[in-house]
């Protein structure tokens, strides 16, 4: 009988030694990992992105004492571990004036934390003495002790605030939010417009930066239309007329200006 031999595989040293490469780095991975959860945090350091014109209706300071009265302390010399980051941006998120918070931990330890502020669109001043803003998704927002905020001021008969206002068939406040929104898509009215007053009979009135009249609308129905028609006139003959001489010009009557002196 003869003897069987038994051939061994060819060793490719160059696959083993990229595999014992890769174990080596996993290695060291798993360690930094493990020594960065347990390692404490430094300082926490807040980005907010400002508004147009530079502008912060929320300071770093104020996100600093939310972060505090929450937690309990600054989170300076917590551990990594322990750090509830999701917890972080979900409390800030529900600050009004904070439309998104991204929170993590930076390679030296530091909480950096950014803050995306809402935006305001209009302020309201309603007789039942409500004074908010609105953002552009019709979110409401407190006054700023930071800032007054330079956007469209809504007065009048406007009801109270509701988070389902903009879902309801028939709203003042709904309608105004909507002819807001015309009125700053629109780059010649936007710089026209400075006030929307809701009379005590639900007529929705713009008060014009130049002249003294009053213009208007009605209710929010074919606002594209009553929009144009103002624009029209106000180009075409106003300049001619004058700014003041009529009191009144009125658009609630369909394809028409009415003007009254």
């Amino acid at each position: 009988m003869g003897l069987f031999k038994l051939r061994l595989p060819r060793l490719r040293y160059d696959r083993v030694g990229w595999v014992l490469f890769l174990v080596v780095i996993g290695l060291i991975l798993l360690s930094s990992v493990g020594r960065k959860k347990n390692s404490f945090a430094e300082e926490t350091e807040v980005e907010i992105e400002p508004l147009p014109g530079n502008v912060k209706l929320i300071t770093e300071r104020d996100v600093k004492t939310a972060l505090v009265k929450h937690f309990g302390n600054t989170m300076q010399d917590v551990q990594i571990r322990d750090l509830e980051i999701e917890s972080i941006e979900n409390m800030l998120e529900k600050d009004p004036f904070v439309f998104d918070a991204n929170a993590f931990v930076d390679q030296h330890n530091n909480i950096r934390v950014r803050i995306q502020q809402r935006e305001p669109l209009l302020r309201i001043l309603d007789n039942n003495g409500g004074n908010y803003y609105l953002d552009k998704n019709g979110a409401k927002m407190p006054t700023s002790k930071n800032f007054a905020a330079r956007v469209l001021v809504a007065t009048g008969n406007i009801p109270p605030y509701s988070d389902d206002f903009l879902e309801k068939r028939k709203n003042p406040l709904k309608d105004v939010f909507t002819v807001v929104n015309k009125i700053q898509d629109d780059s010649f009215l936007k710089d026209f417009i400075q006030q929307i007053h809701v009379s005590s009979t639900g007529d929705i009135i713009l008060v014009p930066l130049i002249g003294d009249q009053k213009i208007i609308l009605g209710s929010a129905n074919r606002l594209d239309s009553k929009l144009s028609r103002l624009k029209i006139f106000y180009q075409k003959a106003m300049p001619y007329v004058g700014w003041n001489k009529y009191k009144t010009i009125n658009l609630k009557y369909n394809g028409q200006v009415v003007c009254k002196k």
